[in-house]
Formats: C-alpha cells, structure tokens, sequence
C-alpha cells in the first residue's frame, strides 16, 4: 500500500533531476528545470501569492474563529448553540465545488471585482470553522469557574482572557491556524472559482502548466512543494516529541 502511495511522488522527485524533458528516458543528473523554475515569473508570482494569502487568511481566521469559538461557548442555551455549530460545520461538510460557486455567486451579487481581494476573503471565509473546530475543544476542557475565581481574585474580564483563558487553550489556537495555513495554501477548487486576471496561487499554476502540456518544470515545483510540507510535519513532532518527553 505505501509502495502503491509514494512510488509517483518518488518518481517525480527523481525526474526532476533528469536533463531531459522525457520521464521515459534519464539523460543524466541536472538541476536545470529547477534553475528555469527560479527563473519563471508566473510561478513566482503565484507563489507570493500562494504564501501571502495562506498567511494573511490563517491570521484572520484564527483571530476570528477564536473570538467565534468563545462566544458559542459561553453560550448557555443549548439549541442556539446547536445551530450555531450546525452553520459552522456546513463549509467543512460541504464539497468544495459548492463552497466555490456560492461564494462566486455572492460575489457576483454583491458586484465585488474578481481578484486578490476576492480570493482573500474566500480563504478566510473556509478557514474560521477550522480554527472554530480546533479551539472549542480545548475550551470545553477548562474549568467552568475559571474566570470567575480570577475575576474575584482581581483580575478584569480582558485580563482573565488575556492570561487565564488564552495560553491555556493556546495549543487548540495554533492547530487551527496550522490547519488553516494548510487549508489555504492547497486549496485549488474554491480559488479557481474566485480568483480574477492577473491573480493565481500555485495550485491553479499548476493546473494551467498541466493544461499547456506536461513539463519537468512542473517536477521540480512539485518536488519542492512536498519536500517544505515534510519538513514542517518532521519540524512539528520533534518539537512536540520534546515537549512531550519534558513533561514527563
């Protein structure tokens, strides 16, 4: 199974280095595509955008999605709760392609040119029920009254949020804004439906260069691409390994 899984990923990765166009014959060892990828300013274009967007749209959301996440869950009745969640999970039920012409449409109603703004809005508007999901977890585990012993101890509301409530449900902030990074910077369906002229991010590049014809540059962003997603997985458990191995 993991042969069947990695055998295309390890074959692109090892075509990348291949001097010829051809993934059917290996003319030797070269770094050649990846120079002339370095070189095309459409992909690095679409990377800066690919990176600028993921980044601004995970910030936003996770402040958003935070805030969202401590209102439902001081929330005492139960069914206004219920349909609150119910609404948050309808973009993480619903397949992109749907997300995508309902936001493409509103877009269109409002009369929003198409374009940066649109996209970053689209990103932002399916990342908040990521960070929503991964927050009220670690709210539900805090003690009911925690506030309330802080407050009596002196401490303002905003300063109880501040130092009480927010670095204990820190590690539910982070996984969500990493998710929503994660989210945002391979999303491919719903920014193909909202994005305008001039804008792309990697993910629609790509399709494009697949739709002109297949090309080693195409192996060489992709080898990239995967080889950053490792090293920030491997990055992730060894420090959460530390931590780990710290508290024990």
């Amino acid at each position: 199974m993991y042969i069947f899984l990695y055998a295309p990923i390890i074959s692109l990765a090892v075509f990348s280095f291949n001097d010829s166009k051809s993934m059917a014959k290996w003319n030797g060892f070269s770094l050649r595509w990846y120079q002339e990828l370095l070189q095309n300013e459409r992909i690095l274009d679409a990377l800066y955008y690919t990176i600028f967007i993921a980044v601004v749209a995970s910030v936003i959301a996770t402040i958003v999605g935070t805030i969202t996440a401590i209102g439902i869950h001081k929330i005492r009745q139960g069914k206004v709760r219920g349909l609150l969640l119910n609404i948050n999970y309808l973009p993480v039920l619903n397949p992109d392609i749907v997300t995508g012409v309902a936001l493409m449409s509103l877009f269109v109603f409002i009369r929003l040119e198409f374009g940066f703004t649109t996209m970053l809005l689209a990103h932002i508007v399916f990342d908040i029920p990521y960070v929503i999901l991964s927050v009220l977890p670690k709210l539900k585990q805090l003690p009911a009254n925690i506030e309330d012993a802080a407050m009596d101890l002196g401490a303002t509301p905003w300063y109880a949020l501040r130092k009480v409530v927010l670095p204990q449900i820190k590690p539910g902030i982070i996984s969500g804004m990493l998710i929503a990074f994660t989210m945002s910077i391979d999303d491919f369906v719903i920014s193909f439906f909202t994005t305008g002229n001039g804008v792309t991010n990697l993910a629609i590049e790509v399709y494009s260069m697949t739709r002109r014809g297949l090309t080693p540059e195409i192996n060489a962003l992709s080898t990239l691409m995967f080889a950053a997603v490792l090293i920030l997985l491997l990055l992730s458990n060894i420090t959460a390994n530390k931590k780990a191995a710290q508290r024990s």
